[in-house]
């Protein structure tokens, strides 16, 4: 019997996303022949949530479509009509298929379900389809009122009959509003005839409702995050392996207290392996978006999460008496803003050029005497202020300490987020501006010839990331006998790989990074549970990822779990350098008079025992002071039991003294650190404060740190020991023939002494003394611009009495010239120039605790006689 086709049209007034309003389906006028119409209007219901979902109802779906949330077949193949209609095909359970297409047209969604009428038998024929609306909750449909109600007045469902066409096609059409979406509509058939309702209702093959998204699409899984499609939509990809179900989370206000729409993605339209995915339209009135992960276990599902991803996000601000799940970020729906790189050359400075100053972006300019605006003071913007101190001190590269998002309580070594820069370092808070301010401070640095560092952490996380709670089981370590926190990145695991990768490269070429020193890198080692391993993916990985190529990567075995470093054989690829803690310990010992000599020189000419192999003294990054521990003031004027580990000496007495004597050791002692720092092979790397006498007072820890003092650069103290980096760096660059080498110098090159040029006691704890003459080598030095190539004389005096130093002959018609002697005052124990030695002079007295260097230049313009007996003088002492 042929019927007239019945068409269910479903008009909407606009839905007011975050309100207390519903909506209900009642019958429309019969004047349309052959149709039926329903007209969607607005109720005010006070049982409904934010995204017009009902929270009771009493008449629900059948028990078993909830049980299974509604969920359609694997199974399911998007195909691309003409116009890019989205097509779904569906397996049922009864060996059919359903398609199911889905068209926006005029300002309407039509959702055209057809049945092939080969599939049905006699009995099943006669089919009604039985629909409802979800958006965030799949077991609970939103509620409509027809003519079939509840005993509330409202159904969660409707049934439409299908009807079949002149071209023999069973089909049931539904039409939309636009403002209605996004929402899924959830469906299964039953026949009129079959009296069993058990065997009259057809499902999926996986005996679930079958799932049609509608205002929203599948997506795509990559690339995680979010991305702007050319179609006008935005694609959302989230990876959990161990999340149940996915509600994506749209606000409109970032300040309401839950979200403005909820979507309870399907977990097989919506997902392709471990990664869930959708697309929206980008015109929706949305601007910020989270995740709640559904766990196996109920504790953290409530929590709106931060995309692992977002490249823009923006702090909630926490409101008085609110909810404790509300969440500390969101990410954005914006796009990264563009910026203007044009002019941007990075320095790529060879890494033996590199002279590095570690610091606090919000420490270094926060301080009053910084002189800068409150907006701009402990910024990016404050530091692209204040270029010129890297510059005079002869600086080349800025090592910046983590700028991710971090754990207020405990610091920026407990990140909470990888790919944006904290909010805190921008000018307003905006999370644009400080994206854009600290590539404005990129491109000054780089404009003045310095490199930006970036220190990274990705061994472990704050205790309440979002990592945690998106993905426990992937992201996190299980075991390992000395793990014992819960938050320890598994970084081997091939997605939290991923995400480093991607990180690491997102830094790069978003913001020009040039190198990054990543902070217990021990960890990185570690496998799935824990276990140490001989060959690290991720390591490798980094080593030959062809975008990272040209970045710098410096491994640092510290660990601010425990605040110590622990040694390892880091395995590099002739591709990764370390922080050498080796060599800040030996020097240490050495100035404290109870180092070897044989570790002394090992240091001095660039750690073979680290760095041969396939590697080279330009990859050991020294220091003598970094961010945690004691300063390098401190360590010169503290030493007691509580700061042993520090290998630290108070030169006499504890703390702060007027004692004339102590105070004139210690700044003998901060001098002679500086100066080994400086003529040692490799990279020096000086931490904020070192230049001006910065004090944690005695205390070891991190947050002891101040920030720094600039009126303390104007004292006798902070002048002096500032012109003398800079001196060192400039002698560096002139004399880096022998001082910046990218390979170790040769056995020809290099001549050791004693104070009286006799044979060195290497292993003699009593040894205090050790002299060397670095040999410039005639073919290097004929390419340098500098014409004074003359060697090098080194002495250090670490003992408590003065030696006569007895000084090698200089080259032929050249004489020594004294550049360094730390004993003497300022301004004269550091010369540019150079102080030339007596005619006579064969000997010469070295304080105690104590450094000098000679350097051998050309003889100047003198007079014959002069010149004659300078010679005699040379073949005298030879």
């Amino acid at each position: 019997m042929a019927t007239s086709p019945i068409q269910l049209v479903v008009h909407s007034r606009l839905l007011s996303y975050g309100s207390t309003e519903s909506t209900k389906l009642v019958p429309a006028s019969s004047g349309n022949r052959g149709k039926i119409v329903c007209s969607l209007r607005k109720l005010e219901l006070e049982d409904m949530n934010f995204s017009g979902i009902g929270r009771n109802n009493d008449q629900q779906v059948p028990r078993r479509a909830h049980r299974r949330k509604a969920l359609s077949a694997s199974r399911i193949s998007l195909v691309p009509s003409a116009k890019r209609v989205p097509t779904y095909l569906f397996r049922t359970d009864i060996g059919g298929q359903v398609k199911v297409l889905v068209e926006k047209t005029n300002g309407k969604y039509k959702v055209l379900v057809e049945v092939l009428p080969l599939e049905l038998s006699d009995a099943h024929s006669e089919l009604v389809m039985v629909w409802g609306l979800f958006r965030s909750d799949a077991s609970c449909f939103m509620p409509l009122d027809l003519n079939r109600r509840g005993a509330d007045g409202k159904s969660s469902t409707v049934e439409t009959p299908f009807v079949q066409g002149p071209s023999g096609k069973v089909t049931v059409e539904l039409d939309f509003e636009e403002s209605l979406a996004p929402f899924y509509i959830s469906f299964y058939m039953k026949s009129q005839l079959v009296t069993d309702m058990k065997n009259s209702e057809i499902r999926s093959h996986r005996n679930t409702n079958f799932v049609v998204p509608v205002g929203l699409s599948s997506g795509h899984p990559a690339p995680l995050g979010i991305s702007f499609q050319p179609d006008g939509s935005v694609n959302f990809a989230l990876f959990s392996r161990s999340a149940k179900g996915v509600v994506l989370c749209l606000y409109d206000d970032i300040s309401a207290e839950k979200p403005s729409l909820e979507i309870d993605l399907d977990p097989y339209i919506n997902r392709s392996g471990n990664i869930w995915h959708a697309a929206l339209d980008c015109s929706l009135p949305f601007k910020n978006y989270g995740y709640r992960c559904k766990a196996a276990t109920s504790g953290k599902g409530e929590l709106v999460l931060l995309d692992p991803y977002a490249k823009v996000i923006r702090r909630v601000i926490p409101r008085q008496g609110g909810s404790e799940i509300r969440p500390k970020y969101l990410g954005e729906l914006c796009l990264e803003p563009g910026y203007d790189w044009s002019g941007d050359v990075p320095p790529s400075l060879p890494m033996e050029k590199l002279i590095i100053y570690r610091l606090n972006v919000t420490q270094f300019t926060k301080d009053k005497s910084s002189k800068l605006p409150d907006d701009l003071a402990g910024t990016f913007s404050g530091i692209s202020k204040k270029w010129r101190h890297f510059k005079n001190l002869g600086v080349n590269a800025m090592l910046l300490e983590p700028i991710f998002p971090f754990d207020e309580q405990k610091g920026p070594y407990f990140p909470w987020h990888f790919f944006s820069p904290g909010n805190m370092y921008g000018p307003s808070g905006d999370p644009l501006s400080v994206i854009k301010s600290m590539k404005d401070m990129v491109k000054k640095l780089h404009a003045n010839g310095i490199e930006v560092f970036l220190e990274v952490v990705f061994t472990h996380t704050a205790e309440d990331a979002p990592l945690m709670n998106v993905d426990n089981f992937s992201y996190c370590i299980k075991g390992g006998q000395d793990l014992n926190i819960q938050n320890a990145l598994n970084c081997n695991y091939p997605i939290v790989q991923q995400m480093i990768l991607d990180c690491l490269r997102h830094w790069v070429i978003e913001f020009h990074i040039d190198g990054f020193v990543f902070v217990n890198s021990s960890s990185l080692l570690r496998g799935f549970n824990g276990e140490i391993l001989s060959r690290p993916p991720l390591v490798e990985a980094i080593a030959f990822d062809p975008i990272l190529s040209k970045v710098k990567m410096i491994a640092d075995n510290w660990n601010p779990l425990t605040n110590d470093s622990k040694e390892n054989l880091f395995p590099h690829w002739r591709r990764w350098a370390e922080i050498n803690m080796r060599f800040c310990d030996d020097i240490r010992d050495f100035l404290r008079g109870e180092g070897l000599l044989s570790n002394l020189a090992t240091r001095l000419c660039g750690s073979g025992d680290i760095f041969a192999g396939g590697r080279g003294p330009a990859f050991s990054f020294n220091y003598i002071a970094r961010n945690s521990g004691l300063t390098l003031v401190d360590l010169v004027s503290f030493s007691s039991n509580e700061v042993a580990s520090e290998l630290s000496w108070n030169c006499g007495q504890e703390g702060a003294t007027t004692n004339n004597i102590v105070l004139e050791r210690r700044l003998k002692q901060v001098r002679n650190f500086l100066f080994i720092l400086f003529i040692s092979l490799g990279v020096p790397v000086l931490n904020m404060g070192d230049e001006c006498g910065q004090s944690s007072g005695g205390s070891p820890a991190y947050d002891a740190r101040k920030s720094l003092g600039w009126n303390t650069l104007k004292t006798g103290f902070g002048t002096q020991i500032a012109q003398f980096i800079s001196f060192l760096s400039n002698l560096r660059v002139r004399r880096s023939d022998l001082l910046q080498k990218r390979t170790f110098l040769k056995e020809e090159n290099i001549q050791w002494h004693g104070s009286d040029q006799s044979p060195l006691k290497w292993d003699g704890p009593s040894s205090k003394f050790l002299a060397m003459t670095l040999k410039a080598d005639a073919e290097v030095s004929q390419t340098l611009v500098s014409d004074i190539v003359g060697d090098l004389f080194v002495a250090f005096n670490g003992a408590g009495d003065s030696e006569i130093v007895i000084l090698p002959p200089p080259p032929t018609d050249m004489v020594w010239h004294r550049l360094v002697d730390t004993a003497l005052p300022f301004p004269g124990f550091f010369d540019e120039k150079g102080t030339p030695v007596e005619d006579e002079l064969v000997a010469y007295e070295m304080k105690s605790h104590s450094c000098l260097l000679f350097e051998a230049q050309r003889l100047a313009e003198i007079d014959s006689s002069k010149r004659k007996k300078q010679i005699r003088l040379s073949s005298k002492r030879q």
